[in-house]
C-alpha cells in the first residue's frame, strides 16, 4: 500500500469521526466548560491568597488551565473510539482494503481538532477574565506546538485506553489521572510553597515543564532548558504511546 493510499484512507476516516463530533458538539463545549470552571475558581476565589510574586493569577494560571483542557478532551477520544470497537466498526474495516494505521491516526486527529476548539473557547474566556500577554506571533507558534504535541502524547495514550477497556466508564477513567496531575506542579502555585516530597514530584514530572514554558513564552521571558525538557516530554511520551497504541491494536486483532 502506498503512502498516498493511506493518507487518502486517513483523511476519509477523519471526516467520518469529524462528522460525529460536530453532530455532538455538546462534547466540545463540556471539554471547555470544566477547564473554564476550574479558572474561574482560582482566580476569583482563591488567587488573592496565592502570591505569585506580582503576576496577574490568570496570567499565572491559564497554561495549567490550558492542560486540564487538553486531558478532559482526549478521555472522549477514548469514548468514541471504544464505541467503534464495541459497535463492530473495527471489523467491517478489517475486511476492506484501507490502510490499518488510518483507523486510529483518524480518531487521533480528531482529537486535535476538537481539543484545538477547546483550547480556542478556554483563551477567549480567559481574555475576558482579565487574561492578558505580550507575546509575539513567534511565541504564540511555540505554545501551540508545545500544545499540539502534548495533546497527541495524551491522544495516544487515550487509544491505547480505548483498545483495552472492558466498559465504556472504563475507556474514560484513564484520564482522571491526568487532570490531577496539574494540581500537583507548578500549574496553580509555586513549588517552593510545597512540603519536601510533595515539591520533588512536583518539580520532575512533566506538568512542571510544560506549564512553565507555556508561561514564559506568554510572559516574553527567557524559557532556559525548560523548553527542552517539555519537549523530551512531550516527544517521549509520544513515541512510547505510538508504539505501544501499535501493539495493543495488533494483538487485538491478529
Amino acid at each position: 500500500m502506498t503512502l498516498a493510499h493511506a493518507l487518502s484512507d486517513t483523511a476519509a476516516l477523519t471526516g467520518r469521526t469529524l462528522r460525529h463530533v460536530t453532530r455532538s458538539l455538546d462534547t466540545v463545549i463540556t471539554t471547555a466548560i470544566m477547564p473554564v470552571g476550574i479558572m474561574a475558581l482560582f482566580v476569583f476565589v482563591f488567587g488573592g491568597a496565592i502570591d505569585t510574586g506580582g503576576v496577574a493569577y490568570v496570567d499565572y494560571l491559564l497554561p495549567g488551565i490550558l492542560l486540564i483542557t487538553v486531558a478532559s478532551g482526549v478521555s472522549y477520544t477514548s469514548y468514541r473510539l471504544f464505541m467503534d470497537l464495541t459497535g463492530g466498526i473495527f471489523e467491517r474495516f478489517q475486511s476492506l482494503p484501507i490502510a490499518r494505521t488510518g483507523v486510529l491516526w483518524a480518531h487521533v486527529l480528531t482529537s486535535l481538532v476538537a481539543n484545538l476548539v477547546s483550547l480556542v473557547i478556554v483563551v477567549g474566556v480567559a481574555l475576558l477574565i482579565g487574561f492578558r500577554t505580550g507575546a509575539d506571533a513567534g511565541a504564540w507558534l511555540a505554545v501551540v506546538g508545545i500544545l499540539v504535541l502534548f495533546t497527541l502524547a495524551l491522544t495516544w495514550l487515550a487509544v491505547i485506553a480505548g483498545l483495552s477497556a472492558s466498559s465504556v466508564e472504563g475507556a474514560g477513567a484513564f484520564a482522571y489521572p491526568l487532570i490531577f496531575l496539574p494540581f500537583v506542579s507548578s500549574a496553580f502555585v509555586p513549588t517552593e510553597t510545597m512540603p519536601g516530597p510533595v515539591r520533588w514530584f512536583a518539580e520532575n514530572q512533566p506538568v512542571t515543564s510544560i506549564v512553565d514554558s507555556i508561561r514564559a513564552l506568554f510572559a516574553q521571558q527567557p524559557v532556559g532548558s525548560e523548553l527542552w525538557i517539555a519537549l523530551a516530554w512531550c516527544v517521549g511520551i509520544l513515541a512510547a504511546a505510538v508504539v505501544a497504541a501499535g501493539l495493543v491494536y495488533r494483538r487485538r486483532f491478529a
